[in-house]
């Protein structure tokens, strides 16, 4: 006999076609503003604030709704700084030969480096770990589906909450990025996927002049 779930009724406003358009419209508007920033200033941000981030990323969907994901928040000084230095000698190691030629070249439009300045700066660093499976009470294996996709949305809701409360983020990669799990003391079934600092941006400060893709590049249609 098949095992029956408890299901709830769900609702949702809908719109006109003209209301559709121009909401979509003013949406892509709002969004096309967020930018990756890499100079922050150091004024506090609220913890409630990036609790109702962490709460506004926690809503993407997730493969069986595991939601295998883990935002660890750091705002201690001594911790930062443990973590930019160990980000750095990595980096260090790519930009001095890890790295083809063609990656350095690409990055150069960026202005990007090795020091990482903005670990110590930014008032919360935001971890973003993936759990390859979790663990029950018993210590035992659960298996995790899709991991990196869903943790993928998560953190792609976590950058527009943070884009929609005024702040300023940037995903760092340091690869690679065990380091992170070690200086976190994380537990073996948790992997880094970002290093997300999170603040106000600094004063004056600038970015790339960068030019997003046309539509025709990144649409295909099959009417």
């Amino acid at each position: 006999m098949k095992k029956e779930y408890p299901f709830v009724p769900y609702t949702k406003e809908t719109y006109s076609d003209e209301e559709m358009i121009k909401r979509s419209r003013s949406f892509y508007e709002w969004a096309d503003k967020r930018r990756s920033v890499r100079e922050f200033s150091s004024k506090p941000v609220p913890r409630e604030v990036i609790e109702n981030i962490v709460a506004t990323a926690s809503t993407a969907p997730s493969g069986a709704h595991k939601q295998p994901w883990t935002f660890c928040l750091v705002s201690n000084k001594e911790l930062k700084s443990k973590l930019r230095k160990l980000a750095e000698e990595e980096e260090r190691t790519s930009y001095d030969g890890r790295m083809s030629e063609e990656w350095l070249k690409d990055l150069e439009p960026l202005g990007t480096d090795w020091v990482k300045e903005f670990i110590d700066v930014a008032p919360w660093i935001v971890v973003v770990m993936k759990k390859a499976y979790d663990l029950d009470e018993e210590g035992n294996r659960k298996n995790n589906y899709y991991v990196s996709e869903s943790v993928g949305l998560a953190s792609g809701f976590l950058l527009m909450a943070i884009h929609h409360a005024g702040l300023v983020a940037l995903t760092h990669t340091p690869s690679p990025m065990n380091f992170i799990a070690k200086a976190l003391e994380r537990p073996e079934n948790e992997r880094p996927f970002l290093l997300i600092p999170v603040g106000f941006p600094a004063d004056e400060v600038t970015v790339p002049d960068l030019k997003r893709k046309p539509l025709d590049e990144v649409i295909e249609y099959y009417d």
